[in-house]
């Protein structure tokens, strides 16, 4: 016995791999081993000889095995070391700028609005993107035969047939933010919503996807005198344009009363738009004064509150600040667009530092 753990020993730190392990335990204590065959013999042994030589051979088998375990674990540290060495990397080299990653104009226009109605005291308020038909159309006073609440224009949610509950929908605009905000918050309130809305359009300037932000603000004094100045005041800052013009012209909207559609001075030159100069205009959002059952909806009384609300798409803000001329390249999920149109990730938008730089 001392004969074959001195043998065996020796073979297994000589060992120069795995493979060679393997073949060394076969050898000893596989079935047919040397070790395993000398055990074998335990039973043609008198009980006096099997008492010395059984303890003696499990001690061998053990020690046998304990060594080809270490040699086993000492062989794949080698083997990962090896590894870590050859796949080193110096974390210290300077990293690729194309690696960088950039802001989607959406969320930088975004970010733009919120930062100047910010400063003007309006709040930002959020709401689910999966409406109750009740919240984005009975609230807002739009009747049941207006061409909006067709399956032509609205995404509804599937309903079991017999399923008795109100019907939802695929938000058509952010106005029913402005209704949970008036139920949960009351009046006075000045508030913009911006996020995601869905209706079934789909050319170059429509999307069935698209942003809008929404702005309200109530209190008992309110008048289309704030609206105008609070707009002009935006379309300035947005456009970091001094005194850029704007026209009023009355329109109809169930949700406000009066209701006005909003353009910007414009021109075109050389094929070129250019905002707050020439004689043109362009149509840039709808607004007006909130209508009395909007705010009734709302919880409000319209007898002693009163307020105005616009809204304005937001893609199309993009659009006409960045100069990007077909909406449905928002959605394409093109590098190539992102790294032309976006903007540094950390580079934070701000009245007194600079929407955009």
């Amino acid at each position: 016995m001392d004969d074959l753990k001195a043998k065996y020993l020796t073979q297994t730190a000589d060992a120069a791999d795995e493979s060679a392990l393997e073949a060394i335990r076969v050898a000893a204590v596989g079935k047919k081993g040397e070790i395993s065959l000398k055990m074998r013999e335990l039973g043609k042994m008198t009980p006096e000889q099997r008492q010395v030589a059984g303890p003696a051979l499990n001690a061998l088998k053990d020690e046998i095995n304990s060594a080809l375990a270490a040699k086993k674990a000492a062989l794949a540290d080698a083997a990962l070391d090896e590894r870590l060495r050859s796949e080193w990397l110096d974390v210290t080299l300077p990293g690729r700028p194309r690696r960088g990653g950039t802001l989607h104009p959406v969320s930088q226009v975004t970010e733009e609005v919120t930062a100047i109605f910010a400063e003007l005291g309006f709040s930002v308020a959020e709401g689910p993107r999966i409406e109750t038909d009740w919240h984005n159309f009975d609230a807002l006073n739009i009747p049941g035969h207006h061409p909006a609440r067709a399956e032509m224009d609205t995404f509804y949610m599937h309903r079991a047939e017999g399923d008795d509950r109100p019907p939802h929908v695929l938000r058509t605009h952010t106005s029913p933010v402005q209704i949970r905000t008036m139920e949960k918050a009351g009046a006075p309130l000045r508030i913009i919503c911006p996020g995601g809305v869905y209706r079934a359009d789909y050319d170059q300037t429509h999307t069935p996807m698209f942003h809008q932000v929404e702005g309200l603000a109530i209190d008992k004094d309110i008048s289309m005198a704030n609206l105008k100045w609070v707009l002009e005041e935006f379309f300035a800052a947005f456009f970091e344009i001094d005194g850029i013009k704007t026209r009023f012209r009355a329109s109809h909207f169930p949700f406000t009363e009066p209701s006005a559609e909003v353009d910007i001075q414009c021109s075109w030159v050389d094929g070129q738009l250019k905002i707050g100069e020439g004689d043109g205009w362009m149509e840039v959002l709808g607004s007006g004064m909130v209508h009395p059952k909007v705010l009734e909806a709302g919880g409000i009384d319209p007898y002693e509150y009163q307020g105005f609300a616009f809204g304005i798409g937001i893609d199309r803000l993009a659009m006409l600040k960045y100069g990007i001329p077909d909406l449905r390249a928002f959605f394409d999920s093109d590098l190539r667009w992102l790294r032309h149109y976006g903007f540094a990730a950390l580079d934070v938008p701000t009245l007194h530092g600079g929407l955009s730089r």
